[in-house]
């Protein structure tokens, strides 16, 4: 009976044994995640910003007759170049005959009364009223000439086309003629860069249309008043054109230039982004070995940095790998 219990307590000591060993074998020492930090630097940064817009030309007419009338002929078609003063059209001129021989009646009319006027043989009041007469026939006979002939008043292309011969004339033009030498863009800024903006600023203008190709442009005219539902102002730009490439209707890049300022610049892959947001953060390294989340406000991306105008100090160690194990305040090993 002895021999029993003392066996089996020898049995569990050893089962004791062997348990405290596995435990002391299964245990796991947590390691720290390991990251490569770069320091935030305070640098010169140009202050660019792009903006996009349409092509538009510098003067745009559309040439229509004042009163609904059926056109004789046409006389250019789109994409036709006008000079200044050129007949485009010619209109229904059968009321126009009649107009004339009325302006010629009246004329003739008042010829007479003003010679018999001169001389005491007609009343100022018979005069005054024949000259009214005259002046009303000549000014309606040169309106109906102005629009029985239809003359571009500026030089340009043709860029639109409404109706054929014969058509009668509604609520359209029946040419839309733009001068195209120089040509305007208008785009719209945001209204914390008013005061970078000046008249007579040089921007770079790039197009789709015309890949590999920059022009320059210069702000002819800047709106005077913020539009309170988008917080931007107008700004219209002017390019030269004299090869005519640049068309109406072209998506044009608009980059302005308005100076240097000083700046944190960091490498691009220290900027993360928050799952579910636009939100921008980047982990900072802390001198008791921890990393610390930062919100940032980014601005220029420049190849493989980005200027960062809020959040950040200069001299400020960036976390650039190893975020995938990161969060507020865990200590972390700084392997660079």
């Amino acid at each position: 009976m002895v021999k029993t219990l003392l066996v089996g307590g020898v049995c569990i000591a050893s089962i004791a044994c062997q348990s405290n060993q596995s435990a002391q074998t299964t245990e796991v020492v947590e390691q720290k995640p390991k990251v490569t930090t770069e320091v935030a630097t305070l640098q010169d940064v140009e202050q660019v910003s792009t903006f996009t817009g349409n092509v538009e030309g510098f003067a745009v007419n559309n040439i229509t007759p004042q009163q609904a009338r059926r056109i004789s002929r046409l006389l250019v078609d789109v994409g036709d170049r006008v000079r200044a003063g050129q007949k485009l059209a010619e209109m229904d001129n059968a009321a126009l005959t009649q107009t004339k021989a009325q302006y010629e009646n009246a004329k003739a009319s008042f010829e007479r009364s003003d010679e018999l006027y001169k001389f005491g043989g007609e009343s100022k009041a018979n005069w005054e009223a024949v000259k009214t007469q005259y002046e009303v026939a000549k000014s309606t006979y040169e309106n109906m000439l102005e629009n029985t002939s239809l003359i571009s008043p500026i030089s340009g292309v043709v860029t639109a086309r409404n109706y054929d011969n014969g058509d009668m004339v509604g609520g359209q033009p029946i040419f839309v003629v733009q001068q195209i030498n120089p040509v305007k863009i208008f785009v719209n800024v945001s209204e914390s860069l008013y005061s970078y903006i000046s008249k007579g600023m040089k921007v770079d203008v790039e197009l789709d249309a015309l890949p590999e190709q920059k022009f320059e442009g210069k702000v002819s005219r800047i709106t005077p008043s913020i539009d309170p539902q988008t917080r931007t102002f107008e700004v219209e730009l002017t390019v030269a054109n004299g090869k005519e490439q640049i068309k109406p209707g072209m998506y044009a890049r608009v980059t302005m230039n308005y100076g240097k300022h000083q700046n944190i610049v960091v490498p691009d892959r220290a900027v993360v982004k928050m799952l579910g947001s636009g939100d921008r953060f980047i982990y900072v390294y802390k001198a008791d070995g921890t990393v610390d989340y930062r919100k940032v406000e980014l601005g220029r991306r420049m190849n493989d940095k980005y200027e960062i105008l809020s959040g950040l100090n200069d001299g400020d160690e960036v976390v650039v790998s190893g975020h995938s194990a990161l969060k507020n305040g865990i200590a972390v090993e700084r392997t660079n």
